[in-house]
């Protein structure tokens, strides 16, 4: 059972995340092969309060 897992910002909807599922999905099957159905993509969204980069939180960006 492969697992992408997925950590970005909360401003995507519902739609996106479930374009973004699709797409990883069969991207993953083209590249290794068997079936996507066994493919498990978990999707985290974190605040950009709670992502820093260099040292610098995304919110203050």
């Amino acid at each position: 059972m492969p697992i992408i897992h997925v950590e970005m910002f909360p401003d995507r909807t519902v739609d996106q995340k479930r374009n973004l599922a699709r797409e990883l999905t069969d991207g993953f099957v083209r590249a290794c092969g068997g079936p996507g159905d066994r493919l498990h993509v978990i999707i985290t969204e974190i605040d950009r309060e709670d992502w820093s980069v260099g040292g610098e939180l995304m919110s203050d960006r």
